[in-house]
C-alpha cells in the first residue's frame, strides 16, 4: 500500500508539473502572439505615416499629381533618358536588402562568360544564415555562370551571389570594391556596398535614385531582362551539382498573381530592418519606366508599383526632339551640307540626334519647353548637348552631330591578276586640308553630260527635220513643174487634127 500510494503521489506530481508547464507555454504563446498584433499594428501605422510624406515631384509646377503611396522612398524614372516622373525622398539613403543583386549580376554579366563553371568555397556557402534565402548548394559543387544568374533573380540565392563575388572579383572583398567603383562610375551619390548579396549591415545602403541608375544599365541588357524575368527556373542536375530542382520567383508582377502588360523584369528584397523593397521595369507606347520603392509592407510594394507606373504611362508622353525642335536644325542649305559617297548622297553638316525624345506631361507641348545648350563636349562627332526642361524640370537631352564624311578610295577591277589600285594621298605637309582637297560631285557631274547630251541630240534631230522638210519642199515643186510641162506640151497639140 506504500509504494502504491508513494507512486500515486508521485503521478500527481508529474501531473501537476506538466500541468503548470503546460499553461506557462500557453501563457508565453500568447504573450507572443500579443506582442507580435502589437507589432503588427505598430507597422502599420508606420505605413500609414510614411503616405503623408511629402512627395517632391508634386512640388512642379503644371506636372501631374503623384499617387500617395506607404513607401519611405520610391522613384519612377525613364530608363533610356533618366527623366524622372515621381520622385519621394529618392536621395534618402535606405537598405535595399536583395535588391543589391541587381548590381551583382550587371557585374557578373559584364565582367564574365555565360559558359564558364562558378565554383562554391566553403566561405560563399557557410557565411550567410542557413535560414535566408538560398537554393542549397554545398561548398565544393560548381554551375555554370549562366545559372547563377538565375539563381540570384530568381532565387534570390545568397551563397550564390558569393559565389560569384568570387569569381568575378577573385574575393569577395576585391569585388565589393568594385561594386562601389562601379556605383560612382554610373554616377551614383548616396550607395556604399559592403556585401554582394544586401543583408543586412549598417554600412550597406543606397538610396532610390542610386538603385534605378543601376537599374537603368541592368535593363539594357537583354538576357539580364530574361533572366529577371522569369517567373520559374529549372536547375538541372549535373556531374558537378548532383540536385534537380525548381525554384519560383516572388515577384508578383513577374509571376504573374498580378497582371500587368509590358512587365521586362525585376527583383523582390527583404530584411527585418530594409522592411520591403523592389524593382521593377515595364514598357508600354515606347516608355521604358523603372519603379523603384524601398521600406513598404507586403503587399503595398507590389500594388504600389502598379499604381506609379499607371500613373507614368498614363500622365505622360514622348515627343521626338529632331521632329519638333527647329532653333538648331539646318535644314536645305546646301551649303551646309556633307557628301559621303560619290553619287552625292548628302546630309547637314549639324544636325539633330533623331532618337533623341523628351517625356513631357500629356497637356504640354514642345514650345512650352526651355532649353540651354552645351558647346564643352568632349565626345567624337558631337558639337553640342541641348538640354530641356518644363517648369525647371529636366525632361530630356539631345546631341548635335557633326556629319561625318568617310574616306574611302574605289577599285576598279576588270582582272583579278591585274588588279591595280587608284588612292589618293593627302601631303602630310600641307597643314590646311581645306585649301588643297578639291570635292567633285560626280551625281551631278553626270547629269550634267546627260544634259548635254540630250542637247547636242536634240539640235541634231532639229537640223535633220529642217533638212528633210526643204528636201521634201523642193521634190514637190519638181513634180509640179513636170506637170506643167505636160499639159502645157498637151494643149500645144490640141490644135491639130491627127
Amino acid at each position: 500500500m506504500r509504494l502504491s500510494y508513494k507512486s500515486s503521489y508521485k503521478n500527481r506530481i508529474i501531473s501537476l508539473f506538466l500541468v503548470v508547464l503546460l499553461i506557462t507555454v500557453n501563457l508565453c504563446n500568447l504573450n507572443t502572439i500579443t506582442t507580435h498584433a502589437a507589432t503588427l499594428d505598430e507597422l502599420a501605422e508606420q505605413a500609414e505615416a510614411r503616405k503623408r510624406l511629402p512627395i517632391q515631384s508634386n512640388s512642379i509646377e503644371n506636372w501631374p499629381v503623384g499617387p500617395e503611396i506607404s513607401a519611405q522612398s520610391a522613384i519612377l524614372m525613364d530608363a533610356n533618358t533618366g527623366v524622372i516622373l515621381y520622385a519621394k525622398n529618392i536621395h534618402e539613403k535606405v537598405y535595399p536588402a536583395s535588391i543589391t543583386k541587381i548590381m551583382t549580376c550587371l557585374l557578373a554579366i559584364e565582367h564574365g562568360n555565360l559558359d564558364d563553371m562558378v565554383s562554391f568555397s566553403r566561405e560563399a556557402v557557410f557565411s550567410v544564415p542557413r535560414d535566408g534565402s538560398n537554393m542549397g548548394m554545398d561548398a565544393g559543387e560548381s554551375i555554370t555562370l549562366e545559372e547563377c544568374l538565375y539563381g540570384i533573380m530568381v532565387a534570390s540565392a545568397n551563397e550564390v551571389a558569393n559565389a560569384v563575388a568570387e569569381y568575378v572579383g577573385g574575393t569577395i572583398d576585391d569585388f565589393i570594391d568594385m561594386m562601389n567603383d562601379y556605383a560612382v562610375e554610373l554616377g551614383c551619390t548616396d550607395s556604399h556596398f559592403v556585401n554582394s548579396n544586401g543583408l543586412f549591415d549598417e554600412n550597406h545602403y543606397t538610396s532610390a535614385y542610386d538603385l534605378a541608375t543601376i537599374a537603368s544599365r541592368f535593363f539594357q541588357n537583354e538576357l539580364l531582362c530574361k533572366v529577371s524575368n522569369t517567373a520559374r527556373y529549372h536547375f538541372e542536375a549535373s556531374a558537378t551539382q548532383p540536385d534537380d530542382f525548381y525554384k519560383n520567383n516572388k515577384h508578383k508582377l513577374i509571376t504573374g498573381e498580378i497582371a500587368y502588360d509590358g512587365i521586362i523584369g525585376g527583383k523582390t528584397g527583404y530584411t527585418d530592418e530594409a522592411r520591403q523593397t523592389l524593382v521593377t521595369c515595364a514598357e508600354q507606347n515606347g516608355m521604358k519606366l523603372i519603379c523603384v520603392v524601398f521600406k513598404e509592407e507586403s503587399p503595398a510594394q507590389f500594388t504600389d508599383t502598379v499604381e506609379l507606373f499607371d500613373y507614368g504611362f498614363q500622365n505622360f508622353q514622348i515627343l521626338n526632339i529632331s521632329e519638333n525642335e527647329a532653333k538648331f536644325n539646318i535644314d536645305n542649305v546646301n551649303f551646309f551640307k556633307a557628301d559621303n559617297d560619290i553619287f552625292g548622297n548628302s546630309k547637314p553638316i549639324l544636325s539633330v540626334d533623331t532618337d533623341s525624345y523628351v517625356i513631357v506631361p500629356n497637356m504640354a507641348d514642345f514650345s512650352d519647353l526651355d532649353s540651354t545648350i552645351n558647346y564643352d563636349i568632349d565626345e567624337e562627332n558631337h558639337v553640342a548637348q541641348i538640354s530641356y526642361s518644363y517648369s525647371d524640370a529636366y525632361v530630356g537631352s539631345t546631341y548635335v552631330n557633326l556629319a561625318s564624311n568617310a574616306e574611302a578610295f574605289y577599285e576598279f577591277n576588270t582582272d583579278p591578276q591585274t588588279t591595280t589600285d587608284i588612292t589618293v594621298e593627302r601631303d602630310p605637309a600641307s597643314s590646311d586640308d581645306s585649301e588643297n582637297t578639291i570635292f567633285i560631285n560626280v551625281k551631278k557631274v553626270l547629269i550634267g553630260i546627260l544634259i548635254f547630251a540630250i542637247l547636242i541630240i536634240s539640235i541634231f534631230m532639229v537640223r535633220a527635220f529642217i533638212i528633210n522638210n526643204n528636201s521634201a519642199m523642193h521634190r514637190k515643186n519638181r513634180l509640179k513643174r513636170k506637170k506643167h510641162r505636160r499639159e502645157r506640151i498637151r494643149s500645144a497639140f490640141d490644135d491639130f487634127d491627127f
